[in-house]
């Protein structure tokens, strides 16, 4: 009878600890998924910090070409071409 009880002491020791451990690892897992969702944000964040130096980038390229720069004066002229062709545009458009 004894060794029936000590095996059923040692099984609930034994789902104690599994107890304990199932809870660790949910703590963790949930450190985990705020850590991961912080990064993200983080991520977003430098996303659209990247796009505005890359927008600013290009707008000092276009003024550079238009103070006299020859690096960039083809992407100046295509730009310049491509925004005449969008007035051309709405002025057809008021037109009509």
């Amino acid at each position: 009878m004894s060794e029936i009880a000590e095996i059923i002491d040692t099984l609930e020791n034994r789902i104690e600890k599994l107890f304990i451990k199932i809870k660790s690892l949910e703590d963790k897992n949930l450190f985990l998924q705020e850590e991961l969702n912080k990064t993200a944000i983080a991520l977003q964040h430098q996303s659209k910090a990247f796009e505005g130096v890359k927008s600013d980038y290009e707008t000092l390229k276009v003024a550079n070409s238009l103070l006299g720069s020859d690096d960039y004066k083809r992407d100046t002229k295509l730009k310049i071409n491509a925004l005449i062709r969008e007035i051309d545009y709405c002025i057809a458009q008021l037109s009509d």
